[in-house]
């Protein structure tokens, strides 16, 4: 676990995005408002979790290794946000550990499964790197999650490009053919009793704005709409991201 800002009480617990690691709250962590303490958690095979025994592929064991951080440092309750692939392991933490998220963040991601077609190509992208023994599949991610406006910044073009490259195979095969085995827990949206944020960019391929609408009308809300970013709205427009995750965090923790 990353302690990206200390502080007092109910932390605020970040979950990244595939294919990249704990890295992606850097600019947000410092920006939050409040003195919530930020934590981010390295998802099992990808960062400082590459060395991790991993399990048959699925989020509910990514979603079991981020509870058992969290009560290893000692908290019981914790306003946990998840961007893409981390706002399914939140989901999944919402349905397996009720009694841990008090808030929920759920950010450029959705609550329902993979369609057929998105599924068989996260099954083909695991072999493919699995095959090669490289990350070249999925380096194209770099520029393809970005709006707009960021690609034209090399500057976070080779930021998240790096990012990508220092992830060891086996770990972004494991995480995309678990992605690809993740259940609708559009219900335990709808079941969860605390405050929610949806947030997504404006530009957001992989998850629309028309998505992050439905998405949040399951817990009778709006989404926070991000101008001018892309699917990575963390890096690309951190301030607007900390401000709204400093909101959920007030609505969470009275």
């Amino acid at each position: 676990m990353h302690v990206l800002r200390p502080g007092t009480g109910t932390p605020l617990v970040l979950l990244h995005a595939f294919p990249v690691d704990a890295r992606l709250w850097e600019d947000v962590a410092p920006l939050v408002p409040g003195d919530a303490p930020v934590l981010a958690v390295d998802l099992p095979g990808l960062g400082a979790a590459r060395d991790v025994t991993l399990p048959e592929p699925a989020l509910e064991a990514s979603a079991d290794a981020v509870a058992a951080v969290l009560a290893d440092a000692g908290h019981a309750r914790a306003v946990v946000a998840g961007l893409s692939m981390g706002g399914y392991v939140a989901l999944a933490l919402v349905e397996r550990h009720p009694d841990l998220v008090v808030g929920l963040g759920l950010l450029d991601t959705k609550a329902t499964a993979d369609p057929e077609d998105a599924h068989a190509n996260r099954l083909r992208v695991a072999d493919v790197v699995e095959r090669s023994g490289t990350v070249d599949e999925v380096l194209p991610m770099a520029t393809a999650l970005l709006g707009d406006a960021t690609r034209a910044r090399p500057e976070v073009v080779s930021r998240v490009e790096g990012w990508i490259r220092s992830q060891p195979p086996a770990g972004v095969a494991w995480s995309q053919r678990a992605m690809a085995a993740r259940p609708d827990r559009t219900a335990v949206l709808a079941g969860f009793g605390g405050p929610v944020l949806v947030l997504v960019g404006e530009q957001d391929g992989p998850t629309p704005v028309e998505v992050a609408r439905a998405t949040a009308a399951v817990v009778g809300g709006e989404p926070v709409v991000v101008p001018g970013a892309g699917h990575l709205t963390a890096v690309e427009t951190p301030e607007p991201v900390a401000a709204a995750l400093g909101a959920l965090v007030v609505r969470s923790v009275p």
